[in-house]
């Protein structure tokens, strides 16, 4: 039987809605839209099609949003002083620095100069340390992505063998904590394999979950993979299509055809984890805007 496909769009939309309607009644009740900032630097065409679609998705939702674009030869005292600007208004909640960012930048030094309470990436050391210890924080936007998507694919993973390929502060390390937890929604049994491995196959083939995170198109296949399984694929990768009339496609680190035959369920590429990661976006900023984060 093929495996179920995990709708990645319908889930965000629904996330999205959520989101939305608390916006409403935030303005209503308090008078507070929340307000997000994007500071670009540089002309990544990658990261100018990311904030963008972020932009977009504060538009519809009903948040003030702010994108400043700084050339890539902005010194690193200048973007700090552009973040400390930020941390000290009161209309912006939540503050994004597009990654990744100029070599002469300290990526490490920015995200640390970034307020905990408005950083909506999850990635400030005090969320992460908070993540890590199970305690409340704001989570990074893509491993609470691929947890709503278990969860709301009525997909528990309390005792169950989670394989994450991959090993990575953006999703590989954070997921791994975020389901290890003795909380809702998590109480895995985590493996980590990555690219210090020999062989990752033997490892993928004991996961009752795998997520796919090492940003190799196609590197898990259906041979690899458990009868029955949960294949939740984070991978992005653009490879040759001479039938696109862009020239190329886009693919995940699963092989899916030959995935979908072994698999119980499955995310797509395109259509999957990617569209969660604007949505735990806007719910993360939402949560600074209530105030809901800790102090």
């Amino acid at each position: 039987m093929a495996a179920m496909i995990i709708d990645g769009r319908r889930i965000a939309e629904e996330i999205k809605a959520e989101v939305h309607l608390a916006t409403q009644a935030l303005s209503q009740t308090r008078g507070i839209t929340p307000g997000l900032a994007f500071i670009l630097v540089g002309d990544n065409p990658s990261s100018e099609v990311y904030v963008r679609s972020k932009g977009k998705a504060c538009q519809e939702l009903g948040f003030h949003s702010v994108t400043e674009h700084r050339s890539a030869n902005i010194s690193e005292s200048e973007l700090l002083e552009l973040i400390a600007t930020f941390n000290a208004d009161p209309a912006i909640h939540g503050l994004l620095v597009q990654l990744p960012l100029p070599p002469h930048i300290n990526e490490a030094r920015v995200i640390e100069a970034i307020d905990y309470r408005k950083d909506v990436d999850g990635f400030h050391p005090v969320n992460v340390g908070r993540l890590v210890l199970g305690l409340d924080c704001l989570k990074p936007c893509t491993p609470a992505g691929v947890q709503e998507l278990l969860t709301r694919s009525g997909i528990d993973p309390a005792g169950k063998h989670v394989v994450v390929a991959g090993r990575s502060n953006i999703v590989g390390k954070p997921v791994v904590n975020l389901l290890m937890q003795k909380q809702p929604g998590a109480n895995a049994v985590v493996t980590v394999v990555h690219t210090g491995a020999r062989d990752i196959a033997p490892y993928v083939a004991q996961g009752d979950i795998v997520i796919a995170a090492i940003g190799r198109p196609k590197a898990i296949t259906g041979a690899m993979l458990k009868k029955g399984c949960v294949v939740i694929d984070v991978g992005i990768n653009r490879v040759p299509d001479a039938t696109k009339k862009s020239g190329t496609r886009l693919v995940g680190d699963v092989d899916f055809d030959s995935a979908c035959e072994v698999a119980s369920a499955i995310t797509p590429v395109p259509g999957g984890v990617g569209l969660m990661t604007i949505a735990m976006l806007m719910k993360n900023t939402l949560r600074a805007a209530e105030g809901k984060v800790y102090r």
